[in-house]
């Protein structure tokens, strides 16, 4: 079995900007990102990105414009992420098991890459985020301070979390 870290997108990776982030111009990179990113994946962990991208569903933005910032992410970490799972729902809109707080984005990928749950991680800056992952055994870190959530791990950012992972 292989383990991952599974990763929340907007607030982790990219900077929270307090709306939707769905243009090249608005997605900003957080500082450290590709670094951490190539320290996990040199550790033998999966990268598994897994976003809830509801402003499809509200017809803010489509598919095509989440693929376009994905492919930033791509190209400022050399490509080494292994997948990006979004969830185009809103439950205003549709409901689906992908969205988080359920667990279809991981399930997806503890299929595709025969990952162990309890070898792997979730780094999240939500309480949906840590609660699908513990649907599934995967122990989670909260990023940041945006969520008022009395966690443990709670980090600054995915270069804290890197060296709780790894340490």
């Amino acid at each position: 079995m292989n383990r991952a870290i599974f990763l929340d997108r907007d607030g982790v990776l990219n900077e929270e900007l307090g709306d939707y982030v769905w243009t090249p111009e608005r997605f900003r990179i957080v500082p450290g990102v590709p670094q951490s990113l190539r320290r996990l994946k040199a550790a033998g962990y999966h990268l598994i990105v897994v976003t809830n991208q509801a402003g499809i569903a509200k017809g803010l933005y489509t598919r095509a414009d989440v693929q376009e910032c994905h492919s930033i992410l791509q190209q400022s970490c050399g490509h080494i992420i292994d997948a990006l799972y979004f969830a185009e729902n809103h439950p205003s809109v549709s409901e689906s098991i992908l969205r988080k707080p359920d667990s279809g984005m991981l399930e997806k990928a503890i299929a595709r890459f025969a990952i162990d749950p309890a070898a792997s991680w979730i780094v999240g800056d939500r309480a949906r985020d840590l609660e699908a992952g513990a649907r599934l055994g995967v122990r989670g870190i909260l990023v940041g301070h945006s969520e008022v959530l009395a966690y443990s791990p709670r980090v600054a950012d995915l270069a804290a979390a890197t060296e709780l992972i790894l340490s």
